[in-house]
């Protein structure tokens, strides 16, 4: 078998958006703006083809570039044998030179790339990824609610005060999760969004206070049965995280994520002087940049993307050696429900699976229309797609509403 061809294309979602910003306030339409899917899919000379996704649907930055890099790669692998993925991965790595080490955009081009030939395999062997990864221990995944700050459903009901928080939790809740994500640091009470200067240093009295309060709101909301996760999205530097973990320690958190810049030194920092324990992951990309955190224990709960950590045969070396040192694995995701079925596959496998992030994104209308199937959980659980390959594959929608390159 052999890879002809590759489409490297940036998705244009069926997305219905108004409203502009206005002075210190956030524009909430480019939360759907934003989202332009960097994807690609693999075709081989006997029919077989497989889909990836770069792990940037969100951010609004980068997906050029991701989409550029992918099919600079794309042109070093065309008639290569699809089923050599470790071979194939190494090129990528080594042979673009100041590709090693490389950061996110690096990255995510190897992931798409990476993730198609998984399916490529998946479906020349009449079987699931799961299968191929040496079988899935379990066949349903718990969830957590994800990112409640901005609502929860179809709807952006972003939290400004801090009964919004409360409603948003005890929604998710209602619905059957028993473990829900928030940042409470993301808006003011007016409803602007904090500045980075804000957000560091040794805080003011009143944005630590204000914290806690939506914290305790929520966990009494909630109760004490309800997992709940701190989101800080790297806002915070170490002496802000620290902080703010000292204050909120006594609410019960499952875990404290992405507290702090993700470098080894600073993680470290906050885990000695937090009693929590930490997550991140989702800009930390390779074992190579995994290694420290995993020998230091910094962080209790990794969270690769595998839409940029290096794809799944990246995801599964970081999982392994996690394994080693008692550290669990919660695969970052934010994108369209192929990512999500990747994901699945992946956390179904791995001995040291922690607990599956079902985002609010994945409730917008215009994620269901860019895969040929959509994963919602029930009570609070997500099952492990059927089929081969990961059982999903991009819509005859998306395919015809994209921007696309296509390498031969």
């Amino acid at each position: 078998m052999k890879i002809t061809k590759i489409d490297v294309m940036m998705l244009k979602p069926n997305q219905k958006v108004e409203g502009t910003a206005s002075a210190g306030k956030i524009d909430w339409a480019n939360f759907d703006r934003n989202c332009r899917p960097v994807v690609c899919r693999i075709h081989t000379d006997e029919g077989i083809y497989g889909d990836g996704e770069a792990g940037l649907v969100m951010v609004g930055v980068g997906g050029l570039a991701a989409a550029g890099m992918m099919r600079d790669f794309a042109k070093m692998i065309i008639g290569m044998n699809p089923l050599d993925n470790e071979i194939i991965w190494d090129r990528l790595y080594k042979q673009g030179y100041l590709t090693q080490n490389g950061g996110p955009i690096v990255y995510a081009a190897i992931s798409a790339l990476d993730m198609a030939l998984w399916d490529i395999k998946g479906k020349a062997f009449n079987t699931s990824v799961a299968q191929l990864l040496g079988g899935a221990r379990r066949k349903e995944m718990r969830c957590y609610a994800s990112q409640l700050q901005f609502g929860w459903g179809k709807d952006l009901t972003p939290a400004f005060l801090t009964q919004d928080y409360a409603d948003n939790a005890k929604k998710a809740v209602e619905e059957g999760y028993d473990a829900i994500k928030i940042d409470f640091f993301t808006l003011d009470q007016d409803g602007s969004g904090f500045i980075d200067d804000q957000r560091c240093g040794l805080l003011e009295p009143y944005y630590v206070d204000l914290v806690e309060e939506r914290v305790a709101a929520v966990r009494e909301a909630i109760g004490p049965k309800v997992d709940l996760i701190v989101e800080a999205h790297s806002f915070t530097d170490a002496l802000a995280a620290v902080q703010i973990g000292n204050r909120i320690e006594k609410y019960n958190i499952f875990y404290y994520e992405e507290a702090c810049t993700p470098t080894p030194k600073l993680q470290k920092y906050v885990s000695d002087n937090v009693n929590i324990p930490m997550g991140g992951g989702e800009r930390i990309f390779s074992r190579w940049q995994y290694e420290p955190y995993i020998r230091d224990m910094s962080l209790q709960v990794l969270q690769p993307d595998l839409g940029n950590c290096g794809g799944i045969t990246e995801a599964k070396k970081i999982a392994d050696m996690a394994y080693v040192s008692d550290v669990s694995i919660q695969a970052h995701t934010c994108g369209t429900p192929l990512i999500v079925a990747a994901s699945l596959h992946f956390e179904s496998v791995i001995p040291n699976f922690a607990i599956h992030e079902h985002h609010v994104v994945q409730f917008r209308d215009y994620m269901e229309d860019l895969c040929t199937a959509n994963f919602v959980p029930e009570n609070g659980k997500l099952k492990l797609p059927e089929g081969v390959g990961f059982g999903v594959e991009f819509s005859e929608f998306a395919l015809k509403n994209c921007d696309k390159w296509t390498v031969e």
